[in-house]
Order: C-alpha cells, then sequence, then structure tokens
C-alpha cells in the first residue's frame, strides 16, 4: 500500500508469517523541497531524472509495502505497451499476466496476510493521518470515478470515498483483501454499489483507457517488477487533465550511511516483504513517466530506520 510510518509489517515467509512494532509517535518535521515542475511534452526519453522530493516515514523494521505485493508485476516481455491493454482481449489479457506475476497461493496463505495487514496498519495511518489529508484533499469533488492500486483493506477509502456520487475500482491481486476493503468503503460512507474490488495487477489494469478521473497509489510502485509500466497503465487509464495520487518510500540519498544500508539489505527485504525494494528511486521515474505536471514532495517522520524517506504528491495527465 503505502510507505508507512510507525508500523512496518514484514513477512517472514512467502506466505506472510509477520511481525510488527508499534514505535511512540515520531516528531513529524515540515514538508521539504516542494517541487512543482511543468515538463516538456512527453517524448520516448520520458523526461528529466531529476531528484526531487520524497516523504512520510517511521517504522518498525521493514516495510509492509507487502500488502501491495499486488505489486509484484512483470516485466515488459510480457505485455509490450500496446495503444491499449484493455481494449484487446482484456479478460484473458490480464488474467494471463496476473497468474505470471502473482501464481495462485492457498487461501489459507492469501487469508493470513490479508487478516494480519488489516489489523496492523492502524497505527502506521493515523501518523501518515496528516500527509494524506493534505494530499486528498485535491480529490474532494473532483473526482467521481477512481482507481486505487494495491488497495489492500482500503485504509485510504476514508479520505476521498466519502460521497454517494463516487465510484472506486480497487484493484489487488489478493482476493482475500476484498472484505477488507468492503468494510473500509462502508466506514467511509460509500455505498458498496459504487465499489468494485478487482483481482489484478498494476502492469495490466482491466478498464478502458481514459475512464477514471483520478488513481491512487501508496506503497505500491516499492514492490512492483515494472515500475515503468505501471506508471504508463496509470497514465492509459486516466482521463486528459486526470490526478494521480501517490505516497511511496525511496533510497536515500548516495553516499550516506542510510543508503549503504539500505542497498545491503534490499534482497532481504524483497524476500521477506513480497519483493518490497529498499533502494528504488521511484521519485525519479514518475518525473520522467511523462506526465503533464509533477508536484513532488519529500518529508522525514522521526524513527523510520531504513524505510526513509518517502515522496508524495500529484501528477496530471
Amino acid at each position: 500500500m503505502s510507505l508507512r510510518s510507525s508500523l512496518f509489517i514484514s513477512s517472514f515467509t512467502t506466505c506472510g508469517s509477520s511481525s510488527s512494532r508499534e514505535t511512540s509517535t515520531p516528531t513529524i518535521k515540515p514538508l521539504l523541497n516542494s517541487v512543482t515542475r511543468q515538463p516538456n511534452p512527453p517524448d520516448s526519453s520520458g523526461g528529466s531524472e531529476e531528484n526531487n522530493g520524497e516523504l512520510l516515514r517511521a517504522s518498525s523494521r521493514f516495510c509492509s509495502c507487502g500488502r501491495r505485493h499486488f505489486l509484484e508485476a512483470a516485466s515488459t516481455a510480457l505485455f509490450p505497451i500496446g495503444p491499449s491493454i484493455a481494449s484487446e482481449n482484456l479478460q484473458s489479457r490480464y488474467k494471463t499476466v496476473l497468474s505470471r506475476v502473482h501464481p495462485p497461493r492457498p487461501d489459507w496463505c492469501e487469508e493470513f496476510y490479508a487478516s494480519v495487514l488489516n489489523s496492523t496498519v492502524e497505527p502506521y495511518e493515523a501518523e501518515v493521518a496528516v500527509y494524506k489529508t493534505q494530499l486528498f484533499t485535491n480529490l474532494r469533488g473532483k473526482a467521481k470515478k477512481v482507481l486505487e492500486i494495491g488497495i489492500g483493506s482500503g485504509p485510504n477509502l476514508k479520505y476521498y470515498a466519502n460521497s454517494a456520487d463516487v465510484q472506486v475500482f480497487g484493484v489487488d491481486p489478493n482476493t482475500k483483501m476484498e472484505k477488507y476493503a468492503q468494510e473500509s468503503a462502508v466506514a467511509a460512507g460509500l455505498p458498496l454499489s459504487n465499489f468494485e474490488f478487482i483481482q489484478a495487477v498494476g502492469e495490466a489494469i482491466p478498464l478502458n483507457d481514459a475512464s477514471v478521473d483520478a488513481v491512487v497509489g501508496t506503497l505500491v510502485l516499492c514492490s512492483v517488477k515494472e515500475v515503468g509500466q505501471t506508471l504508463q497503465e496509470v497514465k492509459r487509464v486516466l482521463k486528459p487533465g486526470g490526478l494521480y495520487l501517490f505516497v511511496e518510500h525511496v533510497a536515500a540519498k548516495d553516499g550516506t550511511i542510510l543508503r549503504l544500508l539500505q542497498s545491503a539489505l534490499d534482497p532481504l527485504q524483497q524476500t521477506v516483504a513480497d519483493g518490497c525494494h529498499l533502494s528504488r528511486e521511484t521519485g525519479k521515474e514518475i518525473l520522467k513517466a511523462g506526465f503533464s505536471s509533477v508536484d513532488l514532495s519529500m518529508a522525514f517522520v522521526s524513527n523510520a530506520l531504513i524505510i526513509n524517506p518517502h515522496v508524495y504528491g500529484i501528477a496530471s495527465k
């Protein structure tokens, strides 16, 4: 789901046995280096690679990005970036990709992981509420159709899905997340008739081109196999002028002790946390993805350990 702060869940087996530790409420530092960029018209080179912000974090040990192991994606060899993945044999196409990047696992395993995530996400959400409140204000009254990739148990729904005129599509590879996401939808005030859970991955989103007003993704890009492909899918399903709201943890600055630790622990992190990478420069990937504009900010949360810093912001198609 997203870059967490006070609590991070680490899976210790492929199926998801995890441990977590709640930290004391950290001191939130002011937002830093907020940068609004209006890039040149997108071209094949993808745009600037300048390093702009990074955001929230405070934690326990490893990244709980697992829940978005919706996040495990396939290489571009599995599906070329064509004009429309959704329009061409949609059902069979995206299911084929899903089975390759997220092979079926026993129901008990998926249920265990979903229940652990649902029961341990609250401390983290309490810490990052100030950031999410600020970010999701941009959707109020502006987005009628919203896609959330790696929706997990739905902790973001309360920020943007509290109106009967909003329709939400929640994408996640773990179907056991659906009941928890539905509970979050109801708690947010969203009629279940306006919520659809879709088993899928970010590299092959089963929605038509230009079909949603906004895409939400928190703690997702750390775990997909193809960040670039996922971002192209985000752009594809967005309507012209649509918004992509993101919160992601990223690599620390080159040459710092924290970056050295992240690089050393990255292989272990990927194994125990469903493919989560500690040293991805996700902010740069978003900046060069070809959005018409990107507003990217950085912030730190105390006691984040190796899961600092985070980037958050809004990109426009």
